[in-house]
């Protein structure tokens, strides 16, 4: 078995900590919510490091260019918008 790699453990710690702040509430639907927030800190990452370029995002990504639009739009990501620093879809817990 490998060790786990330095993704998985930054994964786990924050989990860790999600799970500290949560004060005795039981989250709801805890896998679409992390999913979520990992793909908008990916989406967002891969735009940046690619200077905006969104073909080669997708490409990146493995998705293609149609997805991705979608991916900005959802997170309100779109290198033109006003705040392209916030989702406008955050996870919530119940």
């Amino acid at each position: 078995m490998h060790p786990p790699s330095a993704l998985h453990e930054a994964t786990r710690q924050s989990l860790e900590h999600y799970f500290a702040t949560l004060d005795g509430q039981i989250p709801i639907n805890l896998h679409a919510i992390v999913m979520q927030e990992v793909e908008q800190a990916l989406v967002e990452f891969v735009m940046r490091r690619t200077g905006q370029n969104q073909s080669m995002t997708a490409k990146w990504l493995g998705v293609n260019r149609n997805t991705l639009h979608k991916k900005l739009t959802q997170y309100g990501l779109h290198p033109n918008s006003s705040d392209s620093t916030q989702g406008e879809n955050h996870a919530q817990t119940r």
